[in-house]
């Protein structure tokens, strides 16, 4: 598949699921007062983000931001257009995921968001691997639609961000730029290092990214174009943007049998490009290294201790969700031929070869979830409909083929990646990770209504942070309330240098979820995922309130939001 392409396939994942410019960031300036306000929250629990103890209080809203919060009864005789009592609720800022894959539906599709929003997310930050900006003009193909084209142009990266924000959209969203698409920008979709005047265009584009308002570079290290990437590549793109305040944030080469030299790969780059470096949804990936999670851990604790700035964000499962093609080798993807290779006899035998017998570092996930462990969650054409819902190894025995046959001819026939959920996790682990001290939470995920779904989603995409909240929290005690809702909240926003968000307190932008911690769950699963969460009462993105006892409002009062290195264009 032609990169190029990627951008008509992102906007068509949104149907089928299916102008303005924020403020940079600045220090929050106190907009308190006696009144009137336009809303009051009152006898609430407030856990404000910081990870303090909650306390009884209350919490005053004016225009976009938090005016006031304070001891329960101060704003007794205060007038307000809106009065909320929050008596026996938690209300907490608005959730960060750090991971979202929201991009279509906030760029085409329907924004209103409402998996996300009714978990209690209020910001999603997009970009592992790649994002739809900026593209290289030099490149753009001569049948670009008018999107392309916008993205092609000097400020592409600003342009897409506030493409998004003019849709209409009800949570705030931001991005880091694709490390593939910085690859594609130099190097097309070819293998081999980066050089010379293409990594120069590279390092270029980073830049103008960062300016435009990236919050970092995002890679994807097992997916092509970004698997081609060299560690020394992406030292040079870490070095430019370290000026800009930019965050390296990686899924890695290896989640499995290469985790460790992974991890030294991570810790090599934020050490050498003079930036942090961020795990996208840490794990020990197949069961003969879940026993490595202790020495994960250890690692980076070291890295820290030493001085070198390494964190980590998860989501709360032991499957995770990808393509079919994970399960092949990377190479035959290069050049965007994956689909002619898979239709060549001779060639299928070459990757069977690799399969069979690796000569290089790439994971095969199909291998280390076993065939029995690989869900099948989303198929279009209609002669294969029947293997929807079903484990890999069931569709291999349907087809009277080995899994890898049956693998090859699904993505042929499908012409893409195909859906995927890949059991790989220990629960033990999950837990330990959580436990944490530098780890965060990201979804990984879209958070499109689930009525409008027709694939097995990841039950992440409805249920992740309710899961938590839940289930972690409150029934089986792994973290405290306080410290789960600072892995959402300000723990991402300091990550990002979201200096006005993240945290209750007076002059921070007023996103603000009330839940009840006796009810608040995931109801999502892997056979039935398509069920909204549980216990999120009310949600203000903005000063602005989305959800109301649970119901979507309609509003779509969501900002673009930018990264410390943002500079408006002329």
């Amino acid at each position: 598949m032609r990169f190029t392409t990627l951008l008509r396939l992102f906007i068509a994942s949104a149907a089928a699921l299916g102008c303005g410019r924020s403020n940079p960031v600045t220090s929050p300036a106190p907009v308190g007062g006696s009144g009137p306000y336009d809303v009051i929250i009152e006898n609430g629990r407030i856990v404000d983000g910081t990870g303090a103890s909650w306390f009884y209080g209350d919490l005053a809203i004016r225009g976009d931001r938090i005016a006031a919060v304070s001891p329960r009864g101060t704003f007794r005789s205060a007038t307000a257009k809106t009065r909320i009592d929050a008596r026996d609720l938690v209300v907490a800022p608005g959730f960060i995921d750090i991971q979202d894959q929201s991009g279509g539906q906030l760029l085409v599709g329907d924004g209103r968001q409402l998996g996300k929003i009714t978990q209690g997310v209020t910001t999603g930050i997009l970009g592992e691997g790649s994002t739809p900006a900026p593209l290289n003009p030099a490149t753009l193909p001569a049948n670009a639609n008018d999107l392309q084209k916008r993205f092609s142009q000097p400020h592409g990266f600003d342009a897409w961000l506030t493409a998004m924000q003019a849709h209409g959209i009800s949570q705030n969203v931001g991005s880091f730029v694709g490390a593939g698409t910085i690859r594609v920008y130099g190097m097309a979709e070819h293998m081999g290092a980066a050089r010379g005047a293409a990594l120069d265009s590279m390092r270029a584009a980073v830049r103008r990214a960062m300016e435009d308002g990236a919050f970092g570079l995002a890679s994807a290290l097992i997916y092509p174009p970004n698997t081609f990437a060299t560690t020394e590549e992406l030292v040079e793109e870490a070095k430019a943007m370290s000026p800009y305040g930019g965050v390296y944030i990686t899924h890695m080469r290896s989640e499995a049998d290469h985790l460790l030299e992974a991890i030294d790969e991570v810790i090599r780059i934020a050490k050498e490009g003079g930036v942090p470096g961020e795990i996208y949804h840490l794990k020990a990936a197949g069961t003969r290294n879940w026993s490595k999670e202790a020495q994960v851990i250890s690692k980076i604790d070291s890295a820290r201790a030493d001085g070198i700035d390494i964190q980590a964000n998860m989501y709360p499962y032991t499957a995770g969700a990808t393509g079919l093609t994970s399960c092949l080798p990377p190479e035959y993807s290069a050049e965007g031929k994956l689909f002619d290779n898979l239709a060549s006899k001779e060639i299928r035998a070459k990757i069977r070869q690799e399969v069979e017998h690796p000569t290089s570092e790439w994971e095969n996930l199909c291998e280390l979830a076993s065939p029995a462990g690989v869900l099948i969650t989303s198929l279009r054409q209609s002669p294969n409909q029947q293997y929807v819902g079903k484990r890999l190894s069931e569709i291999a025995q349907m087809k009277s083929l080995d899994y890898l046959e049956a693998a090859m001819d699904l993505i042929l026939s499908e012409h893409n990646r195909v859906e995927t959920t890949y059991f790989l996790m220990s629960e033990e682990n999950v837990k330990l990770q959580l436990k944490q001290p530098w780890m965060k939470i990201g979804t990984d995920a879209g958070g499109p209504d689930p009525d409008s779904v027709r694939a097995l989603v990841h039950p992440r995409t409805f249920g992740n942070y309710p899961r938590i909240l839940g289930k972690y929290v409150r029934d089986e005690h792994v973290i405290p309330l306080e410290d789960a809702v600072r892995k959402m909240t300000s723990a991402v926003a300091t990550r990002l240098s979201l200096n006005d968000r993240g945290l209750l307190k007076a002059g921070m932008f007023a996103d603000v979820v009330i839940f009840d911690p006796t009810t608040i769950a995931d109801r999502a699963t892997y056979e039935q995922p398509k069920q909204l969460s549980v216990g999120v009462r009310d949600v203000w993105v903005n000063g602005v309130r989305v959800l109301r006892d649970g119901k979507h409002t309609g509003a779509r009062p969501g900002r673009a939001l930018r990264g410390p290195g943002y500079k408006p264009p002329a």
